[in-house]
């Protein structure tokens, strides 16, 4: 695997996303390397994965070129079925998953974070639920995962202003778990987890995962359809044009 860095230590597993240069921005190569990663994780004697990216964020969400690329709508459903087996397979995996979240955690990015049992952030991370800018709804899970936090209300606002938060504005809001100095005070953390009663946390969280998981692959599933068409509209294209070209996009709700 070349984006996705996989190690194990005693109970112990760490992924690391690795895109750096493009802020871990997750192509067609990462969903199917973690897809992989995943699978191995599953198959361990690991009972604790440590989820973090490489370079000056986490991730900033789906991969703009990648998403230009898919005209195919048999090509699009392919990739947004890996979506949907990534995030599946990290919400109801018999591990507890910790993400640490530092720099940008964007999109997709924030709905893979999302998906993990606790999230961490340092306190430069920002936040941001940010389809709505080039005309799109959340996938990866985002609307489940954010009115499991938040509320159904307070999800769709945030889902349709779209705004960047910082590591406070997510706390306060439940987004975030915990908030750390850097990157050495989650491993603190981190550590303490390790020490766990971990057989009984993970009990409980496979009890959940076992109530909704349906309801997480029907969202899923939802959210493929309607991302599918408002790929087709003119507020798509207007967005992603203005996202190239560094601009206000002018959205006319066609």
């Amino acid at each position: 695997m070349e984006t996705v860095v996989l190690s194990f230590s005693g109970n112990l597993a760490v992924l690391e996303l690795n895109r750096p240069d493009s802020l871990n921005a997750m192509d067609v190569q990462m969903l199917n390397e973690l897809v992989e990663a995943l699978r191995q994780v599953e198959q361990s004697d690991a009972q604790l994965l440590v989820i973090r990216g490489r370079g000056r964020g986490f991730s900033a969400g789906g991969d703009i070129k990648t998403m230009l690329s898919v005209e195919d709508p048999e090509k699009f459903h392919e990739v947004m079925n890996t979506i949907q087996q990534v995030i599946a397979t990290l919400y109801s995996m018999p591990k507890m998953v910790i993400a640490v979240v530092h720099g940008p955690a964007a999109g997709l990015g924030l709905s893979f974070a999302l998906a993990s049992d606790y999230v961490i952030a340092t306190k430069e991370a920002r936040l941001a639920m940010n389809f709505i800018g080039i005309g799109l709804i959340p996938d990866g899970g985002g609307h489940f995962f954010l009115a499991k936090r938040v509320g159904e209300t307070k999800a769709k606002h945030i889902i349709w202003e779209g705004k960047p938060m910082n590591a406070h504005e997510a706390y306060e809001l439940g987004i975030v778990d915990f908030i750390v100095e850097d990157e050495n005070e989650a491993e603190q953390k981190i550590a303490e987890w390790q020490a766990k009663p971990l057989q009984a946390m993970i009990a409980t969280k496979t009890l959940y995962a076992n109530l909704t998981k349906e309801e997480l692959l029907k969202v899923l599933q939802f959210e493929t359809e309607a991302q599918q068409k408002m790929r087709q509209t003119e507020d798509h294209r207007e967005g992603v044009r203005a996202f190239l070209e560094k601009r206000k996009p002018n959205f006319t709700g066609r």
